[in-house]
């Protein structure tokens, strides 16, 4: 008798097993910096082709404008991750509840010097004395502008930074009326204006700033502490979907555009120009650690260099 009730009890035990609901996916509430930049199309491409579903993330995407108003959801408890620029680790510096947990792309090779398509600068060289179009002072491009005057050995009075604001049709109006001689911006914003011979590329910031950290992922404490399992798949589905990128171009263009409106030529020409500065491993390199760290204090983010070490993890990065 006793045989025979452990037989019947082991066989509905494994009848609940099949039956039972499977383990909840975890909800990750994610924010993106920026709503179109090419550096956190990976989440909405990764969304629609079921790879973060895949390894057990609800992923709710939630765009904010600048990286400052994301870190103040990060620190009002609105999102759990956080995707943004390297320079954005001054605000775990300053007491931000999170850590950076991966260094996903070195090289910003999506943003570059831009001038006007009848411009006679064909080459850096010719940049020296000139005026800069910026966002705004203290900005990132602010700094891009300084650090060409440093690499190039011009001193700090090699170019001239001129705030022209964010706006597209500022940037024409500027080279129009040459109340400036470049402009730092996005390469897609280069690509559109060459579509229409109103302006074209000279470089990438890249070829003088190298690498830093173009491409950060960041987590809240409270993740960290509470689910450092869903912090590590989601992780794993990041790096996944960036190999399914590096495959499948035209799925996955096709998704990007349908985010950013851009061009379809000019989405397919920022794609291949951006995708090589995307990491494999989410490492944080000595170069895009050392050039973030002179940025802190040259844009006064801080008023002190920071110990780097304390401001990120490497701890949830996926075993290679």
């Amino acid at each position: 008798m006793a045989a025979t009730l452990h037989r019947f009890a082991l066989a509905a035990a494994l009848v609940l097993a099949v039956v039972a609901p499977g383990r909840a996916d975890d909800i990750l509430r994610v924010g993106k910096a920026s709503p179109t930049a090419i550096a956190m199309m990976p989440l909405e491409v990764g969304l629609h082709e079921g790879i973060f579903k895949k390894h057990g993330i609800d992923l709710k995407i939630i765009d904010f404008e600048g990286g400052g108003k994301m870190h103040q959801g990060m620190a009002a408890g609105s999102i759990d991750i956080g995707v943004g620029a390297g320079p954005e680790m001054a605000f775990v510096a300053k007491g931000s509840p999170e850590l950076a947990v991966a260094n996903v792309a070195g090289p910003p090779l999506f943003i570059g010097i831009m001038v006007a398509w009848n411009s006679p600068i064909h080459a850096v060289d010719q940049l020296k004395g000139k005026k800069i179009g910026v966002s705004s002072q203290n900005s990132m491009t602010y700094w891009m502008a300084l650090e060409l005057a440093r690499h190039e050995g011009w001193g700090p009075e090699g170019v001239t930074p001129v705030t022209i604001g964010g706006q597209f049709a500022a940037v024409i109006a500027a080279f129009k009326t040459h109340e400036i001689d470049a402009e730092i911006s996005s390469t897609a914003n280069a690509f559109e204006l060459e579509l229409k011979k109103e302006g074209r590329l000279l470089i990438p910031v890249s070829d003088y700033l190298g690498n830093m950290g173009a491409d950060m992922i960041f987590a809240s404490d409270r993740i960290i502490h509470a689910n450092p399992g869903a912090v590590r798949r989601f992780l794993v589905a990041w790096f996944e979907t960036v190999d399914f990128m590096r495959h499948h171009h035209a799925e996955s263009i096709k998704v990007i555009a349908g985010v950013t409106g851009l061009n379809p030529e000019v989405q397919k020409r920022e794609f291949d120009q951006s995708m090589p500065m995307f990491n494999e491993d989410g490492r944080f390199d000595k170069q895009s650690l050392d050039n973030l760290e002179r940025s802190f204090t040259t844009l006064k983010l801080l008023d002190h260099t920071p110990d780097m070490s304390k401001l990120y993890t490497e701890a949830f990065l996926p075993k290679h």
